[in-house]
């Protein structure tokens, strides 16, 4: 499943937003054994930004840090996983969000699933969720504040929406059925926007 899915991302041309007027952010698609699956988190409810909303691991790149180095970081202060530059895979395209970010997307080979130790000020779920999961056709919304379509993924029973939702879709694309799909003109709901 690694080569395969490196072999995915070599193929992707990847996009980068240029977006000086934002900051640098990166999120961790951890790709974990047995499945495979992947890491997906509930932001702890005393956060200032997003708290509660389903998220990649990931945060704000430090000063000359690169996407990798950033979304490498952020995996092990959030979940006490520490890989090293070797596991990188590929990125996806960069997804610029209403509140502020360019969110590189980094994919990421973590292998066997080992002991993971979420951090209870940033993470209050951890899930592992098999890819089988996300292979589903995504809800499309629209809404008065935007004319881009808003993106709901259904998961779990619920929706995950952008920008973990537009990332995990692109993924879903690129990685699983080789199609170079865009999504960052897709929306995230208002309340996101913060």
């Amino acid at each position: 499943m690694r080569s395969r899915v490196a072999d995915a991302l070599r193929r992707f041309d990847r996009r980068p937003a240029e977006r000086p007027d934002l900051k640098r952010a990166s999120v961790a698609i951890a790709l974990i054994e047995p499945g495979p699956a992947f890491l997906l988190t509930r932001r702890a409810p005393t956060l200032r930004g997003h708290a509660g909303q389903w998220a990649l691991p990931g945060g704000r790149n430090e000063p000359g840090e690169s996407p990798g180095e950033a979304a490498r970081r952020e995996l092990a202060e959030e979940l006490g996983l520490v890989l090293g530059a070797d596991a990188e895979l590929g990125m996806l395209d960069d997804y610029a969000t209403r509140s502020g970010y360019v969110i590189t997307p980094v994919v990421l080979w973590a292998g066997a699933d080992g002991d993971l130790q979420p951090n209870p000020a940033e993470v209050s779920e951890l899930h592992r969720v098999p890819l089988d999961l996300i292979d589903v056709e995504p809800r499309f919304l629209t809404i008065p504040e935007s004319d881009a379509p808003v993106i709901q993924l259904p998961l779990f029973g619920r929706f995950v929406h952008a920008p973990t939702g537009a990332v995990l879709h692109q993924f879903r694309e690129v990685v699983l059925h080789g199609r170079p799909t865009r999504v960052a003109h897709l929306e995230q709901p208002v309340f996101a926007w913060r």
